[in-house]
């Protein structure tokens, strides 16, 4: 079984709704952060963190163990996965 999904989203992001809600339909549970509802110190260690794995800053970013996929893949999703 693969590690828990963690996804860096923001909440007004239709793609990443949709990611979520893809996790969601297929019984997958995963922990998220909308990073732009956070603020001052913690907002600067995500954005940071985020940068870490993607240094374009772009969201979803979701990494599942030590795979990174940035933006909405269903196929990549899928196989990271093993759905």
């Amino acid at each position: 079984m693969p590690p828990k999904p963690k996804l860096y989203t923001l909440s007004t992001c239709m793609h990443c709704r949709n990611c979520k809600e893809f996790l969601k339909e297929n019984n997958v549970e995963f922990e998220y952060v909308d990073v732009d509802k956070t603020f001052g110190k913690e907002r600067e260690e995500l954005i940071e963190e985020v940068k870490r794995y993607n240094k374009d800053l772009s969201f979803p970013t979701i990494i599942i163990g030590d795979k990174i996929i940035v933006g909405f893949k269903k196929e990549e999703l899928k196989e990271a996965l093993g759905l």
